[in-house]
């Protein structure tokens, strides 16, 4: 099947995945304890960006008349999905930041994994294979 088309195509060189949230430093803080990290780009309440394997994630305070838009938490099937070499080890970090688990692991087809959830409600699946 020909994907091309007479207007042009998209042309991706490159992607990353963004987070939105009006308490924009607590997030920040929480990815960079979960992470370890500080970001590598950083605007103070306006934009952070950290590198994750083969990914970047940045998180951004929604502008005031676009605020309603990313109002409450995550409700869609998005979620930030972190490969660990050490389920119970990453479980137990979570934890002591203060975000534990509501549920217990579960295996899937493609390993164990455990649900959690950032500071303004978006998923994290922390994975293990």
């Amino acid at each position: 099947m020909d994907m091309g088309n007479e207007i042009g195509e998209l042309r991706c060189c490159d992607a990353f995945l963004t987070l939105a949230s009006e308490d924009f430093e607590s997030l920040v803080d929480f990815y960079r304890r979960l992470l370890g990290q500080n970001p590598l780009s950083y605007r103070a309440e306006v934009y952070a960006e950290f590198q994750l394997p083969g990914m970047r994630l940045g998180i951004f305070k929604p502008k005031t008349e676009n605020a309603a838009e990313f109002a409450g938490p995550s409700s869609g099937g998005l979620s930030l999905c972190l490969e660990v070499g050490d389920l119970e080890g990453a479980i137990a970090h979570l934890t002591y930041l203060g975000y534990p688990s509501p549920g217990a692991i579960s295996t899937a087809s493609h390993g164990r994994e455990i649900y959690a959830y950032d500071p303004v409600g978006n998923r994290i699946i922390l994975h293990q294979s």
